[in-house]
């Protein structure tokens, strides 16, 4: 027997997705602010999807500019106000791993952000976007000898230490190039975030920083060089975190160790990191970065009243906050497979929907490595069509290879269809592959009506250029 799928929500949808009233309807939480219909088509930045998709191709990756650029000013905004109001300041950092370009790290120091970056070649993009290399961070756990050298070189910010045996090597490279290089000492504060297992950083078992109850030791033996000047501790309990609850209860105890430290010398500044989550499907609830900032703030200060220790300059590091809803990815269906499912012990049956687009996992893994949930729209058109239960399935040979678990859309949905994905701005095409040798998309950047390239796609010769076989390829 096989379930009627237009008569009610099919039951191989997971029990937080409903059918939508209207599946053309875009959910206002989950695009970017310039997203709309008309005419039925989606239009970003004032330029329609089968606009961008006829010049640029699919899969193509699209950003908001407007869209990243507001949430950068209000990000930094809500922080800093927040901390104003109980007599202290704030500093905020733009994760750039979770999406960085030179434009895009313009677009973050313009709106008066910082950069954190963790590899050399994210510190070679914020250079060769003009950002002072003292308002950047860097991050990493094994940073190598000569990404170490080449920070301390330009002048960087700070280096947030992240092992003890991290401490020596910066020190010599501070001395060597004659500076006192200002540093951050990562710690683990236990408190686990409310996400997936990866994504969850303060908990003990896991590669970043030290445990709290090593700081002292390790702060010690930074302040024991000459070339270094400590600034404080960092944390980051995980990424897309809703709610403040883990961040007050990570500050309470770094505080607390924040306050021994003092006895030793100043510590000017506690860095909390990043990881507000936002949403990708219609039930996901993130709490407003103002509400966040204000409960935060109000946590330190309160810790700070109690512990009688001045406020430090609280750091943040937000990522995805600002850029992910100013993504999308654009891909076209391909084909189309309904697949008979069975759902109860007596083998009823009901269908679930495969639609095969360009793209997939290499254009976006968090699927694939998170299990994590998106939303889907057909872009070029409405549709009047009874709401279907779809799967949104890549090109390459796995069969994990999933961009969209479960959505509703227009039962007419067919090949040739455009379809958007929102949220994809974070987190996608940083964690892009060449799996099957497919090209990385190019990103596409929207404003006012008019489009332009940010960072080029990769073509096959682009692919055959890096292989020394090839007969093209430079000696």
């Amino acid at each position: 027997m096989a379930f009627d799928t237009h008569a009610a929500a099919n039951p191989l949808a997971p029990e937080w997705l409903a059918v939508p009233g209207d599946a053309n309807a875009l959910h206002p939480g989950l695009w970017s602010r310039t997203v709309e219909r008309r005419d039925g088509e989606l239009v970003v930045g004032g330029v329609s999807a089968a606009e961008l998709a006829a010049r640029y191709g699919t899969p193509v990756y699209i950003v908001d500019e407007v869209d990243a650029r507001e949430r950068a000013t209000e990000v930094r905004s809500a922080l800093v106000g927040a901390f104003e109001r109980v007599g202290g300041s704030a500093k905020v950092y733009y994760a750039g791993k979770a999406f960085l370009s030179i434009e895009v790290a313009r677009w973050m120091s313009e709106a008066g952000l910082n950069i954190d970056v963790c590899s050399g070649g994210e510190l070679a993009v914020a250079v060769a976007a003009g950002v002072a290399p003292e308002r950047l961070g860097f991050h990493g756990n094994n940073k190598s000898l000569a990404e170490i050298d080449r920070a301390v070189s330009l002048g960087i910010g700070a280096i947030i230490i992240d092992s003890v045996q991290e401490i020596e090597r910066v020190a010599e490279a501070a001395a060597r190039h004659g500076r006192v290089q200002s540093v951050r000492l990562r710690v683990n504060s236990g408190v686990h975030a409310h996400t997936h297992a990866f994504l969850a950083t303060a908990h003990e078992d896991q590669k970043f920083g030290i445990g709290l109850a090593a700081a002292a030791d390790a702060a010690a033996r930074i302040r024991s060089h000459a070339s270094l000047n400590f600034l404080g501790l960092h944390c980051h309990i995980g990424s897309q975190i809703f709610g403040a609850d883990g961040f007050a209860e990570s500050a309470a105890r770094l505080l607390a160790v924040h306050t021994e430290l003092l006895a030793g010398g100043p510590v000017p500044e506690l860095n909390l990191g990043g990881g507000f989550g936002i949403a990708y499907t219609s039930v996901d609830d993130p709490t407003p970065i103002e509400e966040l900032a204000e409960t935060i703030a109000q946590t330190v200060a309160a810790g700070c009243a109690e512990l009688g220790i001045p406020l430090p300059v609280v750091a943040f590091e937000p990522g995805r906050a600002i850029i992910g809803r100013a993504g999308l990815t654009l891909y076209t269906a391909g084909t189309t497979k309904d697949v008979p499912v069975a759902f109860q012990d007596d083998g009823e049956t009901a269908i679930r929907r495969y639609v095969s687009v360009d793209g997939g996992m290499s254009d976006n893994a968090r699927l694939a490595l998170y299990g994590a949930d998106y939303s889907v729209r057909i872009a070029g058109r409405q549709s009047v069509a009874p709401a279907e239960l779809v799967r949104i399935a890549g090109k390459h040979c796995e069969s994990g290879d999933i961009v969209v678990d479960a959505d509703y859309l227009p039962g007419d949905v067919a090949p040739g269809d455009l379809l958007a994905v929102p949220a994809t701005g974070a987190y996608c095409w940083s964690l892009a592959s060449n799996y099957n040798h497919v090209g990385r998309p190019a990103v596409i950047a929207v404003r006012d009506g008019a489009s332009r390239v940010i960072v080029r796609g990769e073509t096959e010769h682009d692919l055959l250029m890096r292989d020394a076989a090839y007969e093209g390829a430079d000696a």
